[in-house]
């Protein structure tokens, strides 16, 4: 039972969460997640309205990572009715993951993701305000970064996760925005980049979008840096998200000062049972090292 963790009161049976947009759109696929042991899940990105997102191709596979440019697609009421479908059948903690053009349309979709009452509430701040001359993402500035939190919890009944983005000159400067205007819980880190590939044959970009975020094994020593330095800056509880693939990993990103961890390509490189797996390998490094507690190693790299 050491290897327990927990997020505003609310108990996880492992530090390992799914992270947004890995797992498909339905309730079944996460509780596939939670079966294949998960400590929760998280869905995929919910805007008010159906987005196609772009066309393919949309993910392409590096040597260090992968290239997505998903598009923020998203099923609109649709996946509402999923998380309904996973709280009827699960009971592991469920986020909901939103995301909107604009700050007053968070906290419309905050309010309706609340009917569904999921276990925490996740503003996804990495997609761009429409009504900003340039189309600013929400999380590069402290103002509106702290306008959306402010706007989510007002329209929420549960704890509100914040996900910050590393393209940011000072993160520590939104992170403190955030809990300020707020914030229950950080998640960090969202993608990093933009990066691109070419396809040397054709001349041409790989993704139908040219570029797109990166992710996997080569953001994570960015990861460790980003909740190390949010540790620092604020009180809240940290996920650390970006390149956990193995215990070790997350163990490093704990140590950093997270109270849990984000995973999400490591399903692609290791199955649908890495959580599982990566909870087994924290649990026998814990017992190896005599920790008894996830807590105990929380943070310990700032001692």
């Amino acid at each position: 039972m050491g290897g327990q963790t927990e997020l505003c009161g609310i108990k996880l049976r492992n530090p390992t969460i799914l992270a947004s947009g890995i797992m498909g759109v339905t309730g079944a696929s996460l509780i596939k997640c939670i079966e294949n042991g998960a400590g929760a899940v998280t869905c995929k990105s919910i805007s008010l309205e159906e987005r196609k997102g772009h066309p393919n191709p949309i993910l392409v596979q590096y040597e260090h990572g992968f290239l997505n440019a998903v598009g923020l697609s998203s099923a609109g009421a649709e996946g509402i009715k999923e998380l309904d479908y996973y709280k009827r059948k699960c009971k592991e903690p469920l986020i909901a993951s939103i995301f909107a053009p604009t700050a007053e349309d968070f906290g419309d979709i905050a309010r309706e993701v609340s009917k569904a009452k999921p276990d925490f509430i996740e503003a996804n701040i990495s997609c761009p305000n429409v009504q900003d001359e340039f189309g600013k993402p929400f999380a590069t500035d402290p103002g509106l970064a702290a306008e959306v939190t402010r706007i989510v919890k007002k329209n929420s009944r549960v704890p509100v996760i914040v996900k910050l983005s590393p393209n940011v000159g000072n993160i520590k400067e939104i992170a403190q925005a955030v809990e300020k205007a707020g914030a229950d819980i950080i998640n960090a880190i969202n993608t990093a980049g933009p990066g691109m590939a070419i396809d040397i044959r054709t001349a041409k970009p790989v993704l139908a979008n040219k570029s797109g975020g990166i992710s996997g094994p080569a953001i994570k020593p960015i990861a460790v840096k980003c909740v190390y330095d949010i540790r620092e800056a604020v009180k809240v509880p940290i996920i650390g998200t970006g390149g956990i693939t193995t215990g070790e990993d997350a163990i490093e990103i704990i140590m950093a000062g997270a109270s849990a961890v984000g995973i999400g390509t490591a399903v692609y490189y290791r199955g649908i049972d890495v959580f599982k797996k990566v909870a087994r390998e924290i649990e026998e490094f814990m017992e190896k090292e005599g920790y008894a507690r996830i807590n105990d190693m929380m943070g310990i790299a700032h001692d």
